[in-house]
């Protein structure tokens, strides 16, 4: 059975070839690309952020942060019915003093969506390691890897090359 995809990886030693073979490859339509670095580096961060929908997670944030509201309201409007204390005529299910337990539960509950949300989107936790991971991406070097379609790695390799990769292997 052949492959979907080849993974062709460039290695290189300084951030601005990085950066401009981030770019050329961006400009010929390659889009599926993985970016190791020993240290986080914002020139490559704006070229793989450029074009790039916004991320799905926010819509977990707000489903978990309304889920908590709701359920913040139900839980003290509920224990208010269930053991009325009516005091100074005032009613039992008065809802100023509610706001803050579904406050407190609308910023909990849309944290740990937030979380479950990366989680999910990220496809963590990674059990296998990347076959395209070299350990000097964790000391003084670069790696860009490309999952492209079989055949068309030649194209993928002479861009890497003009852009100085020190090193591009399939």
């Amino acid at each position: 059975m052949p492959a979907t995809t080849e993974t062709i990886l460039g290695v290189f030693a300084h951030v601005d070839t990085t950066v401009r073979a981030l770019e050329d490859l961006k400009a010929k339509g390659y889009h599926d690309l993985t970016v190791y670095t020993p240290v986080p580096v914002h020139e490559i961060e704006e070229v793989l952020e450029r074009d790039r929908p916004v991320s799905r997670v926010r819509l977990f944030t707000l489903i978990g942060g309304l889920t908590g509201m709701a359920s913040g309201f139900l839980l003290t409007i509920w224990s208010s019915l269930q053991w009325g204390l009516t005091t100074g005529g005032k009613p039992v299910a008065s809802i100023p003093p509610f706001v803050v337990i579904a406050f407190e539960l609308t910023i909990l509950f849309g944290g740990i969506a937030t979380v479950l949300g990366m989680a999910l989107l990220g496809r963590l936790p990674r059990l296998t390691p990347s076959p395209s991971f070299d350990p000097r991406f964790t000391n003084d070097r670069f790696g860009v890897a490309i999952h492209v379609a079989p055949g068309r790695g030649g194209s993928v390799r002479e861009i890497l090359r003009a852009a100085g990769a020190d090193e591009v292997r399939p």
